[in-house]
């Protein structure tokens, strides 16, 4: 398989939980600031670009030794619009300007605690197994089967998921999607409608590497694990 892999960054401007997110410091970087460099460090990837709205992430972007070969339109940087028609956007962009695009990897700056190697076994997993898109996964913190609960319209809460299985050990393995990567065929994403219209594997990475920046607590414990969280564990594909 062709190895040509460019990384994105995509980094809206507004952020209605945490203003200015993608800005904000994590051991004295600001987020977008992490997820280029980790971009920059991995020698499989061609270039960085990133995608905002946003001149002032486009500076720190650029600071950070990013491409920003465009402003984001607007109409694809809102609450309510779907990331894909950014990706979309975005390998459009590069292809209409003469450059190839043949694997796509996004690094979402709200995920400052991955490491090279959680990156790297993503792409082997993409390059073993040929699949459309690889995304990174953690350990399941909650079972809708054994104690996430409903609240019904009498008032009353019952299991999320009632009388399937009878015993833990012979529930299905569930895992939480994390937004520590996503590698795909750049060609699938623009042809398909969604993430899982495609064949889709997952690499599991450790807990403590998979915090997803997204409240202010969030902010304080990956002020706290900043650092510290490089020998947890080695990411595997599930």
């Amino acid at each position: 398989m062709n190895t040509n892999i460019v990384a994105f960054v995509f980094a809206r401007g507004g952020s209605k939980g945490l203003p200015r997110k993608n800005l904000l410091p994590i051991a004295g970087k600001p987020l977008i600031t992490h997820a280029v460099e980790l971009g920059l460090s991995l020698p499989r990837v061609r270039k960085v670009v990133v995608s905002t709205d946003d001149p002032e992430i486009a500076e720190a972007a650029r600071a950070a030794g990013a491409q920003v070969p465009f402003l984001r339109p607007k109409e694809l940087a809102g609450d309510q619009t779907p990331e894909w028609l950014a990706w979309r956007h975005a390998i459009q962009f590069l292809r209409d300007a003469g450059e190839k695009v043949d694997i796509f990897l996004s690094l979402p700056p709200t995920s400052p605690l991955r490491i090279a190697a959680d990156i790297d076994c993503c792409l082997d997993a993409f390059l073993t197994y040929a699949p459309d898109v690889v995304l990174t996964v953690r350990e399941a913190e909650r079972n809708p089967y054994f104690n996430m609960v409903r609240r019904e319209a009498d008032g009353l809460v019952r299991l999320a998921v009632e009388g399937v299985y009878h015993r833990r050990q012979d529930a299905p393995e569930l895992y939480d999607v994390t937004t520590v990567a996503y590698v795909a065929k750049a060609d699938f994403i623009m042809t398909a409608d969604r993430l899982f219209d495609g064949r889709v594997r997952a690499v599991q990475i450790p807990m403590e590497r998979a915090l997803d920046i997204d409240t202010a607590m969030d902010l304080v414990i990956g002020e706290a694990l900043a650092g510290k969280v490089a020998s947890a564990g080695s990411a595997r594909v599930l």
